[in-house]
């Protein structure tokens, strides 16, 4: 075929796979969101119909000889091209090794099991769950075995969701925030404590929605292409650059648990809603990995959302909308009570320092899981054993415990080290972004824009262009050092607590 012909063919045939992603994502998010609880039924119909359609399309010879051709001139190929059809060819030889009847039935059993664990968590019935995260955990075997045999199961696994990731390369930069971070931790906990109490008052939701929209317009969200949902477990969706949704949970008497949530996910969408123009319809729109977008929710969260400056800008306006609830509270009091250091039960809640020992965790537990020491009706057990042992908090329900993340109903084994290794990332981008930016002074004065577009010109606009290692170098001028994490955390916890 003549190239440019061929390019084209090609540039389509994306589309059109993305086009199978953007209603089988559409019906997700409704799913999640506003879809009445009968209708699960009959739209894993639906979504297992076009998971195969899906499937056919992603698998097809017409879409491999494209690839063999281009590949073939890969020399004469733009950069853009040629990654994508690199990046294809690893997801056909990914995908044609599962057999299409299990890939289907996989997507049909996690649509059931996403809805189960709905019910069961406020129901705190892990009974209902337990059958279908034992079957979701075999099928994670079977299909770490077909796509990359030659690696341990939960390497495999991990290597999914961050490229190169191994438990080889986990346990040590987990050891080694244990052994910098709890000390810290329990030098803390002797402390004095700051005043919470102001945040567990009742704040009404219509309040902390309208609370919501302000973030979203500090954080520079253009919301004629990301709107907000509500949920029970908050998550961010991006069907092209032009359509993002975040969504959250409002607690009347935790209104911080949703600001915070806000600005996670706003984190996420600001990632999407810049990506390169040039990568719209590709498979390199979107993220380079979970590790390198949840830098990106980290960022915003906790360096940005938790600091005082950023605190200090905001205050004024939180006190207009929270009147009553806010009359007595200095910025720096909720400066102190957002960023106070206590082990709990909700990683979702963590602070800040104590985050990563909820990911150990779930680290330590799925490589049980998956390695066939531990089995699921055992799980709960051991969740809560491994609390009191890292955290020292006993577990009163599975509620609170084994069910409280909606990950595992979806069958995202390998997912959760990307949350800490991502605010790894973050903190080492950081560091980079101070030398050329005054970061805090653009903050006190709510100036978010040039931040944006120091991240957008070295991670947001390369979607998967360039990868994780290849961005954390781009960005930071280095190979990722995880010190540099540590080193934030301990210098920032110090300070606040004067120790």
């Amino acid at each position: 075929m003549e190239p440019t012909a061929l390019k084209e063919n090609f540039k389509a045939y994306q589309k059109k796979m993305r086009a199978y992603n953007h209603a089988m994502g559409v019906l997700q998010y409704d799913f999640e969101t506003v879809m009445p609880k009968g209708g699960a039924e009959g739209m894993g119909e639906t979504l297992g119909i076009l998971s195969e359609e899906s499937y056919k399309l992603s698998v097809s010879d017409e879409l491999r000889a494209m690839i063999a051709e281009l590949l073939a001139q890969k020399d004469a190929l733009d950069f853009q091209t040629r990654r994508e059809a690199e990046e294809l060819l690893e997801d056909i030889e990914k995908i044609e090794k599962i057999p299409m009847e299990e890939y289907v039935a996989f997507e049909k059993l996690t649509n059931k099991a996403s809805f189960v664990w709905h019910s069961a968590k406020p129901d705190n019935d892990y009974k209902s769950f337990e059958p279908f995260l034992a079957e979701i955990i075999e099928y994670q075997k079977r299909f770490a075995k077909y796509i990359k045999p030659e690696l341990p199961a939960y390497d495999a696994l991990l290597d999914g969701f961050e490229r190169g990731m191994t438990q080889a390369m986990l346990d040590p930069y987990f050891k080694n925030v244990r052994e910098s971070l709890v000390p810290l931790i329990h030098e803390i906990g002797r402390a004095k404590q700051p005043d919470m109490s102001f945040l567990e008052r009742p704040y009404a939701l219509n309040k902390q929605r309208a609370f919501s929209d302000y973030l979203m317009e500090v954080m520079c969200i253009d919301r004629s292409h990301c709107s907000i949902g509500e949920v029970e477990h908050p998550f961010t969706t991006e069907f092209n650059k032009h359509d993002v949704r975040i969504t959250t949970h409002y607690h009347e008497d935790m209104m911080h648990d949703s600001m915070y949530s806000v600005i996670h996910e706003g984190g996420h969408a600001l990632y999407e809603l810049h990506t390169g123009d040039d990568l719209i319809g590709s498979v390199l729109a979107g993220g380079a990995s979970m590790g390198i977008h949840e830098s990106q929710s980290r960022f915003y969260e906790n360096i940005i959302g938790r600091s005082e400056p950023f605190i200090e800008y905001i205050f004024p306006k939180m006190r207009e909308i929270f009147p009553s609830e806010l009359t007595a509270v200095t910025p720096h009091e909720f400066f102190l009570a957002v960023n106070k250091c206590t082990p709990s039960l909700i990683r979702t809640q963590a602070d800040e320092l104590t985050y990563s020992l909820h990911i150990m965790v779930r680290y330590e537990l799925e490589k049980r899981l998956i390695g066939g020491s531990l089995s699921t009706k055992d799980l709960p057990e051991a969740w809560n054993a491994m609390y009191k042992e890292y955290l020292g908090i006993t577990v009163p329900s599975d509620r609170e415990g084994v069910l409280q993340d909606s990950h595992w109903s979806g069958g995202m084994f390998g997912y959760f080290p990307s949350y800490s290794v991502g605010s790894a990332y973050a903190a080492q981008m950081l560091s980079s972004m101070q030398k050329e930016l005054d970061v805090w002074n653009l903050v006190s004065t709510g100036e978010l824009a040039p931040i944006i577009a120091w991240l957008t010109e070295r991670i947001y606009k390369h979607g998967m262009l360039l990868k994780p290692n290849e961005l954390v170098q781009n960005a930071c001028g280095a190979p990722f050092d995880p010190k540099y994490y540590t080193d934030y955390l301990t210098k920032k916890f110090r300070a606040i607590y004067s120790i």
